[in-house]
C-alpha cells in the first residue's frame, strides 16, 4: 500500500434516529444514521412502516386494502 494516502482510523460514535447510540471504528468523528440494529425489523421481529409522502396510504386506498 501506498504511505500517507489512506484516511486516519479513529474511533466514532454512532447516533442512530430511534435514540441509540453506540461506538466503532471508521474514518469519520460522528455518524448519523436513520436504522439501527435496535429499531431494524429484521433485529426486532416487528414491522414499521417509515413513511413520509403518504405512499403507503395511497397504495392501499388503490388496491382497496386495509
Amino acid at each position: 500500500m501506498k504511505k500517507d494516502i489512506h484516511p486516519e482510523f479513529q474511533v466514532t460514535k454512532v447516533s442512530c434516529a430511534c435514540g441509540n447510540a453506540f461506538e466503532t471504528k471508521s474514518n469519520k468523528a460522528d455518524l448519523r444514521i436513520d436504522i439501527c440494529s435496535e429499531c431494524h425489523p429484521f433485529f426486532t421481529g416487528s414491522e414499521k412502516i417509515v413513511d413520509t409522502a403518504g405512499r403507503v396510504e395511497k397504495f392501499k386506498k388503490k388496491y382497496n386494502l386495509k
